[in-house]
């Protein structure tokens, strides 16, 4: 194969970086759910949920409109957005996103309800790749879905000094 190796897809995930850092500029931080501190009750659910210390990363985001929800308690206002984010990035700081994680951008919080992964460079993944085309190939990016939530049901407020 010609196209598509290691060199190729590091060339890729150089222009992304520097695109998403030096002219998108969106940044978020991502609150991983810290399993071992939360405590759960009998039926597994946890009341109050503990998070690690937050990481910023660089992504595209894609949000939608602003729903006001009214009902008996007042309203609620809710909006959905998607958080893409170079898979490189993740792996270099070892983090795996999963439903449940808390994003936060624009001292808004987000809920992760969906992780994406099916952007393949040269549409092949080097994981899960055949031997004939081993080393070609690799998966780009991960879209997080993820809902607005409340700040005091996340339990994450920032200090002020």
């Amino acid at each position: 194969m010609i196209f598509g190796s290691s060199r190729d897809f590091d060339l890729l995930v150089n222009i992304n970086r520097e695109l998403l850092k030096d002219i998108v500029e969106q940044e978020i931080l991502i609150y991983k759910l810290s399993i071992t501190d939360t405590s759960t009750n009998l039926y597994g659910e946890a009341l109050e949920k503990t998070y690690m210390e937050p990481v910023k990363f660089n992504c595209l985001i894609t949000r939608g409109d602003q729903v006001m929800d009214i009902n008996e308690l007042g309203p609620d206002l809710g909006r959905n957005a998607s958080f893409a984010l170079l898979k490189q990035d993740l792996q270099d700081v070892q983090l795996v996103t999963e439903v449940g994680d808390i994003i936060m951008w624009h001292e808004d919080y987000y809920e992760v309800d969906l992780v994406k992964e099916n952007q393949l460079f040269y549409g092949r993944n080097n994981d899960y790749n055949v031997e004939r085309t081993a080393g070609y190939g690799s998966s780009i990016s991960i879209v997080l879905d993820c809902h607005l939530t409340r700040a005091d049901r996340v339990g994450i407020a920032r200090q002020r000094l």
